[in-house]
């Protein structure tokens, strides 16, 4: 599904948020492995799972035509600084959620994009009937569950030792969700 484009302007940095199109396929492969690198945050490291960009342009027009799909970006200066994106599936037992995920580039963050990221999110679901948002947090990544706690989300469960970072600890995976009407 595709989204009209908003501009923002938060501490001092202006940004556009919109919905993802094929010319982006190149900068998003760029952004997801610089992103990976440069925190733990995410379920791999730099490189892994590696996702092309004719392989983000495939994903970009499925997401634009399927209607529980949502694929957003974050640019400033016609660079890809982050995106987020919801997946729903085609089962009718489970077309009332969507799979969310965001990330930003570290000399990004501080500017809410994320935030923003996820408030278009939440009010796209809102308005095309999806009455659950999912995502999975690192236990670590306190900063994200504030704010997904802000948002509306609360905590379904915790996946036990479930990432091993680099300090060679394992730690849990915290699964949250937002409920609309349900």
């Amino acid at each position: 599904m595709l989204l009209h484009s908003q501009l923002l302007e938060e501490n001092g940095l202006q940004y556009t948020i919109r919905s993802a199109e094929r010319h982006d396929a190149n900068m998003l492969s760029e952004a997801r492995v610089q992103i990976d690198g440069e925190t733990e945050n995410m379920d791999r490291e730099a490189g892994e799972a590696y996702i092309s960009a004719s392989e983000f342009e495939e994903i970009i027009a499925v997401d634009s035509e399927h209607p529980r799909n949502l694929f957003l970006v974050a640019v400033v200066d016609e660079q890809v600084v982050g995106f987020s994106r919801c997946a729903g599936g085609d089962l009718k037992r489970c077309a009332h959620k969507v799979e969310f995920g965001v990330c930003v580039l570290k000399d990004y963050w501080g500017h809410r994009i994320g935030k923003h990221l996820m408030e278009q999110s939440i009010a796209w679901a809102d308005a095309n009937g999806i009455s659950k948002i999912a995502l999975h947090v690192l236990e670590t990544n306190k900063t994200a569950i504030r704010l997904y706690q802000k948002l509306g989300f609360e905590v379904e469960g915790v996946l036990k030792k479930d990432k091993r970072l680099s300090d060679g600890q394992y730690y849990d995976t915290i699964a949250m969700a937002r409920f609309n009407g349900i």
